[in-house]
């Protein structure tokens, strides 16, 4: 005899806002919702989250004041229908800390660490969702088979809301813009 598994009822029918809203934060972990319908993400790898942490850490002391970088909460794109990302990490204005969920119009920067299985989605479903939702920039970082991340950054064209190629790093960052920031990620 076989076990067969059954997904939850949730995972075939479209989630509003209201009901993502009144879920607990276990229920909202490992999972992002697009178009109202729920994905889920698998475990990142131990380097995915050392990249991330790190340049969350180096972005968020070079931010100053105004600006918080975090890593892993939703940031908001649109309500109906609901479409809500997971960025790994994510600059937003530190006066919305507070605030729930956090939109686009707090955020400047978010970063994706690809990973096997959200290559297409990284490089991309979600560029295009961040440019149509107004964000500044966006950052991609690739786990090169060397182990030596590269590092693409975009700039947002506002007038037509879509991401123009910034600067490429190998392994370390010195970006200026959208601040000054040095990080270096190839010892990682």
């Amino acid at each position: 005899m076989t076990a067969e598994m059954v997904a939850p009822a949730w995972m075939h029918t479209q989630i509003s806002a209201e009901q993502y809203d009144s879920w607990s934060e276990e229920q909202c972990a490992g999972i992002e919702i697009v178009d109202g319908m729920v994905v889920v993400s698998p475990s990142a790898s131990k380097r995915h989250n050392r990249l991330a942490r790190i340049l969350a850490n180096a972005l968020d002391a070079a931010a100053g004041p105004d600006w918080n970088a975090d890593t892993d909460f939703d940031v908001r794109l649109q309500d109906v229908p609901l479409t809500n990302r997971r960025p790994d990490v994510v600059v937003y204005r530190a006066e919305t800390i507070d605030l729930t969920p956090t939109r686009p119009e707090h955020v400047l920067l978010v970063v994706e660490v690809v990973s096997p299985g959200s290559e297409t989605t990284d490089r991309i479903v979600k560029v295009d969702q961040y440019a149509k939702a107004g964000i500044p920039f966006y950052w991609r970082v690739e786990q090169a088979a060397t182990g030596v991340p590269i590092i693409y950054t975009y700039v947002l064209d506002p007038a037509t809301k879509v991401y123009r190629d910034g600067e490429m790093f190998t392994g370390a960052i010195k970006a200026a813009a959208p601040f000054s920031v040095t990080v270096d990620l190839g010892t990682i």
